[in-house]
């Protein structure tokens, strides 16, 4: 299960220390939220202490009306749960209380300067990314006609000259060798290169290539979502491959089924070109049409006809 620690949050967001405990192993392992209202004003009941808590204006303004007594008490319960983090947003005062309470049982509160809503949306976003389900293929990834297509086969069969071939027609190249892949949301999956080798290809005989510098920025992006596959095998006389493209084939990256197909490589085969159609006729079965359940329509209704 994917995790992000405390310290890599604060850094990543920029979020103001206000009290951190020297040493913490908490890790935040969901994307849920929560604004602490009902706590303070009493209600412990069902509290959702394993999320991080969000102290905005309303909050912060119902804690001003609490008497001293009460204030104390409230915030001391709310930190004696083994909360992950209080964020208050908006840079708000922080009350003594406050940290009096999280210096007690050792809890961190943080601070940022955005409103609470866009704050929220930026934390969600940043979390629904960081703890995305994820793996690492072997392959590369290109963009073809606003495709994601991810090309998959063993080494040496070709992928990273089809994708530079791809380049030199004027699509982009996302990764090459390694594609790390996250599924952000249901049925969507979005692949990038590693950092440290995003917009390298390298080419067996050349070697590195920096395809950002050789062809332009306008020849690479970051990343991409993946809607099909396209295996590279090589020619096998032996296997009877799909002419009319009727049977659908699939398969699955964390849980996601998406369309695949294969390619048998043998010399003289224009392989960019072939995933340049790949990619337009994938475009157009999502559209609606698909060209070989015509031609079997025409058949069909032409052998009717004649009998």
């Amino acid at each position: 299960m994917n995790s992000v620690t405390i310290e890599k949050l604060i850094k990543d967001l920029k979020l103001e220390i206000i009290y951190k405990p020297e040493k913490t192993d908490i890790k935040i392992i969901k994307s849920d939220l929560n604004r602490p209202g009902l706590q303070l004003s009493g209600y412990f009941d069902h509290f959702a202490h394993e999320r991080l808590q969000i102290v905005g204006n309303v909050e912060w303004h119902f804690i001003k009306t609490l008497d001293e007594e009460t204030k104390k008490k409230r915030l001391s319960k709310l930190f004696s749960y083994p909360i992950p983090a209080l964020i208050v947003t908006r840079d708000l005062e922080i009350y003594p209380e406050m940290i009096e309470s999280a210096k007690k049982y050792q809890r961190t509160i943080v601070r940022t300067k955005l409103p609470t809503t866009k704050f929220i949306m930026k934390l969600f976003n940043y979390l629904d990314d960081v703890l995305a389900p994820s793996i690492t293929m072997h392959g590369v990834l290109v963009d073809v006609y606003g495709i994601g297509i991810l090309i998959t086969g063993k080494s040496g069969v070709g992928k990273s000259e089809t994708a530079l071939e791809l380049i030199k027609r004027g699509h982009r190249l996302v990764a090459d060798d390694a594609v790390e892949i996250k599924r952000e949301e249901e049925n969507v999956v979005k692949g990038r290169a590693p950092e440290l080798i995003r917009h390298f290809l390298e080419i067996r005989g050349i070697g590195i290539l920096d395809i950002k510098r050789l062809y332009g920025v306008g020849s690479i992006r970051n990343s991409k979502t993946i809607q099909f596959v396209v295996e590279l095998e090589y020619w096998d006389d032996k296997k009877e491959y799909d002419r009319v493209g009727l049977d659908e084939e699939y398969t699955e990256i964390l849980d996601t089924k998406l369309p695949k197909i294969t390619v048998p490589v043998k010399p003289g085969r224009n392989l960019a070109m072939i995933l340049e159609v790949a990619a337009k006729n994938h475009r157009q079965k999502s559209m609606g049409y698909n060209a070989a359940a015509e031609l079997e329509n025409k058949l069909t209704s032409q052998v009717n006809y004649e009998e």
